[in-house]
């Protein structure tokens, strides 16, 4: 594999494939040409994302088969349902896959155009941030006003005000973090158990907004703890449940599905990487994700709903990630599947005695 900060200094847009024709790395310019960032287009299949006025996946095919080089002059190149650009395609037999270089000939154009979304995100991104700033004081007088009520309560009524107390102090803090969307503060992470936070995102989504669904577990007991910060966990477990239960009719079900693999890891931009064998499925039985949004889900205001923010997704892509983790979802009409990987509690951790389990 090439060096990165060879592969990164290259002026093209360049694109590594595996034997299968899906995308393992691609470097800054393929970024801007792309209009994607490397997190969604990492795994993806490039036939599926690129065609060209011929058989894309017949010429890769055949660069595999030869082992030999083959440039596809003066193509016209479509990323997704966009406008054709022009460009020599240039295709290299690269170990068991293919190396892809791209020439558009108004590369220029494309990088500011992408520019330009990226500025449109942010100015966006300071919307939500100014309507975050304004929703957070009548939830003060919401908290306040569920606290005065617990004093005159008892028994189950208290417990209800102590949820929305606890709900709304929760909300305070994912608002700070929506004012913080573009610098969300590192995760504060400890050994934790992923079941005891499967756990309470599942009942909090069952007094709320998963009331009308069913949510099954199926949870291997014997999974080893991970490394993170339980909030933001809980947060992630609490935006996939509340996106399944959106979507799922009533009476629907959702499955939380824990199990462990092994041989799974992920690999950064840097180089760097790591095992991440821990984890997490939420399995929901609605529609399905439009095949046009799987390339861009997890990115800001994104969404398929008519009210959606677009932020749900986004955040726990960007939560993940910085827990060295890995999000993938796969989906059709009746199933569609989130998985999280997640890496274990690393051996220092485990043998300092400041560090305590979560639980």
């Amino acid at each position: 594999m090439t060096e990165p900060g060879l592969w990164q200094s290259l002026p093209l847009p360049a694109l590594a494939l595996d034997i299968g024709d899906r995308i393992e790395m691609l470097n800054g310019p393929a970024e801007g040409f792309l209009n994607r960032s490397v997190k969604t287009l990492t795994g993806k299949e490039a036939t599926a994302l690129l065609s060209i006025d011929g058989d894309l996946a017949a010429a890769l095919a055949r660069v595999r088969r030869t082992l030999a080089p083959l440039t596809l002059h003066d193509a016209a190149l479509r990323v997704g349902p966009g406008p054709a650009v022009r460009c020599d395609v240039h295709l290299s037999p690269m170990g068991e896959g293919t190396l892809v270089l791209i020439s558009p000939q108004d590369i220029a154009g494309r990088l500011d155009r992408a520019r330009s979304s990226r500025t449109a995100a942010r100015s966006a991104i300071g919307m939500a941030e100014m309507l975050a700033h304004e929703i957070k004081n009548p939830l003060a007088g919401i908290t306040g006003a569920a606290q005065l009520l617990s004093m005159n309560l008892s028994g189950e009524d208290v417990e209800l005000t102590d949820l929305i107390v606890a709900e709304s102090r929760r909300i305070v803090k994912l608002l700070e973090q929506v004012e913080q969307f573009g610098n969300l503060r590192p995760p504060e992470r400890r050994p934790v158990n992923l079941h005891d936070v499967l756990d309470r995102a599942r009942k909090s989504a069952l007094v709320g907004f998963a009331s009308h669904v069913s949510i099954d577990e199926l949870y291997d007991p014997s999974l080893p703890p991970t490394w993170g910060d339980p909030d933001q966990l809980l947060q992630v477990f609490l935006n996939l449940l509340k996106n399944a239960a959106q979507v799922a009719r009533t009476e629907g079900k959702i499955t939380i599905r824990t199990f462990y693999e092994l041989s799974l890891r992920v690999r950064h931009r840097d180089g760097s990487g790591g095992a991440v064998p821990l984890q997490v499925e939420v399995i929901d039985d609605g529609p399905g994700i439009p095949p046009e949004m799987m390339s861009n889900l997890f990115e800001p205001f994104v969404s398929g709903r008519e009210n959606g923010t677009g932020l749900g997704l986004a955040l726990v892509s960007k939560i993940v990630s910085e827990h060295d983790g890995w999000i993938a979802v796969d989906s059709a009409p009746g199933r569609t599947v989130f998985r999280i990987s997640l890496p274990m509690v690393p051996k220092a951790a485990k043998t300092d005695p400041k560090t305590t389990e979560d639980r």
